[in-house]
């Protein structure tokens, strides 16, 4: 007896062997269509994180200056916030396979360019184009999967998406790094071609818009538009450069601070008195959902506030190269990866709410372990609370995304993943900004507190002086050379351990914010049980 499953995938292939079949996604075997849809997430997470460790390499072949070069990084992430809460709204328009397509091409051809571009501006101006045609890949990809797979395999289908995700992360400043320093920065875009090429050929095979998703001639929303783009670009820009430029003291972040919340007041009017906003705030109403980005948004905060933190505490105070931070932080992806697809049969059987608990428990937990960090750490003292870390993401990410979208109609799931990866970006970046603007103060906080116990009355530390003047004067140095060099020495050691407690301190805070949320799990609806069909295992 033939497999029913290999009699599908064969059905599925019909179109690349010439045999004619209907428009129909349900002759399509649904691991197909997942590994189509895959292929762009992956390479939109890939670029998202590949670019920053050719920064360098870039400012040099561009003759850019240092913040004119991070740009490179702003401009993409700028340009995906924009479009990611609109994805819902342009697939309607458009028609979802095609918008998908026409992503995925215009994301391909970006990066030809941004590949070929001359010089820094039109660089940017690409990244804008390959940021806004990949902001639409993630939430359109995550809203078919949730359609192909049956409501009882929905979670398995999140964890799957889920190691997409994490997969990029991982692999990306890898091989950006291998890129540039064999071929040449250029090639940590060329790659995309390929992918691209066989993504395009797959979608153009495999997905399918469903019968509900009609392309309707609708009002456009000019104002809602003009105001998204206004209010997220301004609210990026205040994150990414807010700490540079000492937050309000500069009138560029203050002004773009107000420009950002005027014109989000203003988009919360608009968009719910349109019938045909570019986005859809009603979903709000349903408290599960609302409860579910609240805490989406936290995680958001916590995850990439801690993952932008751990490689600046190795590289800044413990002498450790990018690569040596890079295999610290690895082994906590690959924890994720593993973990997944267990959460992702879990969840099927056992209430998805009480997986997400467990998980912001062993995350905060994990703070808990990096806030006992030293300057005398070891390797392995640094990995093992990323994988900790690594563990309760997979548990967080996976449920919360089932619960939270399981309660959401199929005609605005497009609007629904747009409006939750979304949170999750800007939840990232708040963190980030915060974390680095909480460092920053606590460095100087603690070195100033540290700074005042080195006295003539405080024996401790006159000893440690005599003892290091002693060491200098006994390499050939004059008194007044070997005292200075004593002060010098004892104002190194303590400007690492400010940053140490200033690390630490942060770190307490992140675990504080994994607890905060847990409350916010008891409004989140428990999802509908749907048995598998009998003789499915």
């Amino acid at each position: 007896m033939v497999d029913s499953d290999f009699l599908t995938v064969f059905k599925g292939l019909k179109p690349f062997l010439g045999s004619s079949m209907k428009n129909d996604a349900k002759n399509i075997n649904k691991w197909l269509i997942t590994i189509t849809v895959m292929l762009p997430t992956i390479m939109e997470i890939v670029d998202t994180s590949v670019a920053n460790v050719a920064l360098p390499h870039m400012q040099g072949s561009l003759n850019a200056g240092t913040d004119e070069i991070t740009w490179v990084l702003t401009s993409y992430l700028v340009s995906n916030a924009v479009v990611l809460p609109m994805t819902g709204w342009l697939a309607r328009m458009f028609g979802r396979k095609r918008f998908l397509i026409t992503c995925i091409i215009l994301f391909t051809l970006s990066s030809l360019l941004c590949g070929a571009a001359p010089t820094l501006a039109t660089l940017i101006f690409f990244r804008i184009l390959q940021g806004a045609a990949g902001g639409a890949l993630i939430p359109t990809s995550q809203a078919i999967m949730m359609e192909t797979f049956p409501p009882y395999q929905q979670g398995m289908a999140m964890a799957i998406f889920g190691v997409g995700a994490m997969f990029g992360p991982i692999i990306g400043p890898a091989l950006g790094g291998w890129i540039t320093d064999n071929m040449n920065w250029r090639w940590i875009f060329y790659i995309n071609i390929p992918i691209g090429i066989v993504a395009v050929t797959m979608a153009t095979y495999f997905i399918f818009d469903p019968p509900y998703l009609k392309r309707a001639k609708v009002a456009i929303d000019y104002w809602g538009l003009a105001l998204l783009v206004i209010g997220l670009g301004a609210l990026q820009v205040v994150l990414d450069k807010g700490q540079q430029d000492d937050w309000f003291n500069s009138s560029f972040i203050l002004s773009c601070s107000v420009v950002s919340a005027v014109s989000l007041l203003m988009l919360i009017y608009v968009e719910l008195k349109h019938p045909h906003p570019i986005v859809n705030l009603r979903l709000f109403k349903n408290v599960s959902f609302s409860a579910g980005n609240f805490i989406m948004f936290i995680v958001g905060f916590c995850l990439y506030s801690s993952i932008m933190l751990i490689p600046l505490f190795l590289q800044t105070l413990m002498g450790y190269n990018a690569t040596m931070a890079g295999m610290v932080l690895a082994p906590g992806g690959v924890a994720t990866l593993i973990t997944m697809p267990f959460v992702g049969a879990i969840i099927q059987r056992y209430d998805g709410r009480k997986v997400v608990f467990c998980g912001l428990l062993i995350g905060a937990f994990s703070m808990y372990i990096m806030r006992g960090f030293t300057l005398d750490a070891a390797y392995w003292d640094f990995v093992w609370p990323r994988i900790v870390l690594g563990v309760g993401l997979a548990m967080i990410f996976v449920p919360l995304t089932t619960v939270t979208l399981a309660t959401i109609q199929k005609e605005e799931m497009g609007n629904a993943t747009g409006i939750f990866n979304l949170l999750r970006n800007v939840g990232g970046s708040v963190g980030i900004a915060i974390a680095a603007t909480l460092l920053s103060r606590y460095a100087q906080f603690y070195q100033s507190n540290l700074v005042a116990q080195v006295t003539p009355y405080n024996p401790v530390a006159q000893t440690r002086l005599a003892g290091l003047k002693q060491a200098a004067m006994s390499r050939g140095l004059d008194a007044v050379t070997a005292d200075k060099n004593a002060y010098a020495t004892i104002y190194s050691m303590l400007r690492r351990q400010a940053a140490m407690l200033a690390y630490n301190r942060i770190f307490w805070v992140v675990g504080i914010a994994f607890l905060i949320i847990i409350p916010c799990l008891l409004l989140l609806k428990k999802p509908k049980r749907h048995a598998a069909p009998a003789g499915m295992h």
